[in-house]
């Protein structure tokens, strides 16, 4: 069986690197808030290039914490979309603010600058507050075009990239182009940890401090508030294992990318959407994640085929039921609910052989020659 993500292959490559910090950890005695949460947040900053970064539990409180720190707050708004991770929108909701879900670009699958404009022009009732460009499946998001429109409008830019580790547009790092940004490092992410993860990072003092304090308690002291927190710590033995993964995490993003190139020469006649890089962009394919009509045939097909696939994501999240009309649309969401019907995500990992890879796209091919997809 060929999966469609490998967190135990990650770990597997690092094995005795990884032994070894936790073993450092555990003879330490010292588990929470220590000597490795804080080298691991100084050369993760130093990594995207902010001054600051600061270890929490997990990428969703990262995000959270992320609009706290802005003041964002209920009464607000927050732009985003809904071709993401139902995360985004939970994370936007937790602060009682209001998400409002904008549409998508056809081609990078990340937020429309065009329909942000419009929405920004016509907002629902609430106080716009910021905007979370989401970096979906390692493509940045059309960066220049929204810190624009956050300017002339006055938002805070909070970018999610939960996907985007390591990937740089016009030679700046997501997580480097907004106020504040947060990432996650569930294991299957580009930089996973061996459980749940999550940092902030920020180029700003103000803002930096701010996540510090409400990730435990308002603490400036111990046992002792100066705002309302709450809990959401990077324990030791995880930033001991991502800092060992940081180190080859530039190495293993190119993997992907080679393995993202035999994609793109071996379904090149293939009739499916392939994932078109953003120009000035490297993208680090998260996730190599096709479009076709037919999907969920494919899908089928490459399981019998003992094949691993993943829709990333199946049902838009204006339209979960947890969530259907309560969401302010300004506009419909056409490119986000198509996408939504026909995207399948190929196994991507850096230890995938290329053999494997030409394997699945031979299974693509074969699929497609023996008359499941019309012409």
């Amino acid at each position: 069986m060929i999966p469609q993500s490998s967190p135990k292959a990650s770990y597997l490559a690092h094995q005795a690197e990884i032994d070894s910090a936790i073993k450092r950890v555990l003879e330490s005695g010292w588990y929470i808030l220590g000597r490795e949460s804080e080298l691991f947040e100084q050369e993760f900053a130093a990594y995207i290039q902010v001054g600051h970064a600061i270890g929490v539990a997990n990428g969703t409180d990262a995000l959270e914490l992320a609009l706290r720190a802005c003041g964002v707050g209920p009464g607000d708004l927050v732009f985003t979309v809904s071709h993401t991770a139902v995360a985004t929108v939970a994370a936007i909701e937790s602060t009682g603010a209001t998400p409002v879900v904008v549409d998508i670009d056809p081609v990078s699958y990340t937020i429309d600058p065009a329909c942000l404009a419009n929405a920004l022009a016509n907002p629902p009732a609430g106080q716009p507050k910021a905007v979370i460009p989401v970096h979906l499946y390692g493509q940045p998001a059309d960066m220049p075009s929204i810190m624009e429109l956050a300017r002339r409008y006055g938002l805070f830019v909070v970018e999610d990239c939960a996907q985007s580790h390591g990937a740089t547009l016009n030679g700046r790092k997501t997580g480097a182009w907004g106020n504040i940004a947060s990432f996650s490092f569930y294991p299957t992410k580009n930089l996973g940890a061996l459980g749940d993860g999550g940092i902030v990072a920020t180029n700003d003092p103000a803002l930096a401090e701010r996540v510090r304090l409400l990730r435990q308690y308002g603490w400036k002291q111990r046992y002792v508030s100066v705002i309302p927190g709450g809990n959401s710590r990077l324990d030791e033995l995880q930033a001991a294992v991502l800092r060992v993964k940081l180190r080859y995490l530039d190495a293993e993003n190119e993997c992907r990318r080679t393995l993202a190139r035999t994609y793109d020469t071996l379904l090149a006649d293939a009739r499916v959407s392939l994932p078109r890089v953003r120009p000035g962009a490297a993208h680090v394919f998260h996730q190599y994640t096709v479009c076709l009509p037919q999907r969920d045939l494919l899908g089928a097909y490459l399981k019998k085929a003992e094949i691993g696939t993943l829709v990333h994501y199946p049902v838009p999240v204006h339209l979960q039921l947890a969530y259907q009309n309560r969401l302010p649309l300004v506009a419909p969401l056409p490119v986000t609910e198509r996408i939504a019907r026909e995207v399948l995500s190929l196994p991507m990992y850096p230890q995938l052989t290329d053999d494997q890879a030409r394997q699945i796209g031979e299974e693509i091919v074969r699929f497609q020659n023996d008359g499941a997809v019309g012409a």
